[in-house]
């Protein structure tokens, strides 16, 4: 433990732990809907989607900060997981539907008569966890595989990983794959059996996301603390040279690559059912651009700042969508570029350099 944080990190770790688990949900369950310390469902909603791009944002940390690889990629990991989860939702919705049939009203709508062959099974949560974990997963490793065998990296990779996501978007968007085509998945009822738009459920997965957050920051922690981590750290700085020392830095590599889509995966599972809504557009390059700069604003290579910037960039953006929805792409630029000229260690490295001083 000593050797994840020292005692001040754990201190502010178990003090973001009773913020999640005790009081927001008192705060949101037990004080009156009138006090001033009301947690509503808004911010219950915001927080929760905010935490589930922490997450997003530790993994391209990983990835990205650590190990020296620019995926733009992972907005389609994290859409993936959120499709399979979403996929359970829709047959949760059973005769409850616009249609009253146990397909999904838009199979219904597409004269659809049976489930497509990747339906199969979904119904059950146990298979919709296990794709949430698998899909991402295997695609990852698959396609890392041939990436970092074939060693394409820097900006090509990044490159083929975009290019990757783009023809995912665009494959999703079509009727025919049984997805819901444009609309995606939305409407749901359910949730192992819980209704889903109840206070009650909304603060279960509100507070599952937390304990997600706080094991996942735990989990990267020890991975970069760690002989592997180092070894990370030094295939971004030279893997020349730790190839050299006799490592094969495809595994190392590629070992991480599909942890951080898996991570993404499950960031997408724990999305969904909190916003209510899936669909293709959560595949956009730009999504996975935006990601990128989560970490660039928290600080590359720090996991505090990744869930930092993530927390930053997304309250700004709810802000700046409501407020002034057709400026807030050209607030996202502005701050990207002025990260990169006069913060390139981003926030906490500003933190760092201010208390030095």
């Amino acid at each position: 433990m000593s050797r994840l944080y020292g005692p001040k990190g754990w201190l502010l770790i178990g003090l973001a732990g009773l913020l999640l688990l005790v009081v927001f949900p008192i705060l949101s369950l037990k004080v009156p809907s009138d006090s001033t310390f009301h947690l509503s469902q808004y911010w219950v909603t915001l927080i929760g989607k905010i935490m589930c791009f922490a997450i997003v944002a530790i993994a391209m940390d990983l990835i990205w900060g650590y190990t020296g690889i620019l995926s733009l990629g992972h907005g389609l990991f994290f859409a993936l997981g959120g499709y399979a989860m979403g996929m359970y939702l829709m047959r949760q919705i059973g005769r409850e539907g616009q249609y009253q049939s146990e397909l999904p009203d838009f199979m219904v709508f597409l004269d659809w008569k049976e489930l497509p062959w990747h339906w199969w099974n979904t119904d059950q949560f146990w298979w919709a966890a296990l794709l949430v974990v698998l899909v991402p997963g295997l695609l990852a490793l698959v396609f890392g595989f041939f990436a970092f065998r074939s060693r394409v990296k820097g900006v090509y990779f990044s490159i083929i990983t975009q290019a990757l996501t783009f023809a995912a978007m665009l494959l999703f968007f079509r009727n025919a794959t049984g997805f819901g085509g444009n609309n995606g998945f939305t409407d749901f009822k359910r949730i192992l059996g819980l209704p889903i738009t109840t206070p009650e459920t909304r603060m279960i997965l509100f507070v599952s996301t937390g304990i997600f957050l706080v094991g996942t920051l735990l989990i990267a922690r020890w991975i970069v603390t760690s002989k592997f981590g180092r070894v990370l750290t030094a295939i971004r700085d030279a893997e020349t040279r730790v190839a050299f020392c006799g490592y094969n830095t495809v595994y190392y590599k590629l070992a991480i690559f599909t942890f951080s889509a898996v991570l993404c995966g499950i960031a997408g599972a724990l999305y969904v059912p909190q916003v209510g809504i899936i669909n293709p557009s959560e595949m956009s390059p730009a999504n996975s651009i935006e990601i990128a700069i989560w970490v660039a604003v928290g600080g590359r290579g720090t996991l505090a700042g990744a869930i930092v910037g993530a927390g930053l960039v997304n309250y700004g953006k709810s802000y700046f969508t409501q407020a002034f929805p057709e400026y807030w792409l050209f607030a996202l630029g502005l701050i990207f570029i002025l990260v990169t000229l006069f913060l390139p260690r981003g926030v906490l490295g500003l933190l760092s350099r201010t208390k030095a001083k």
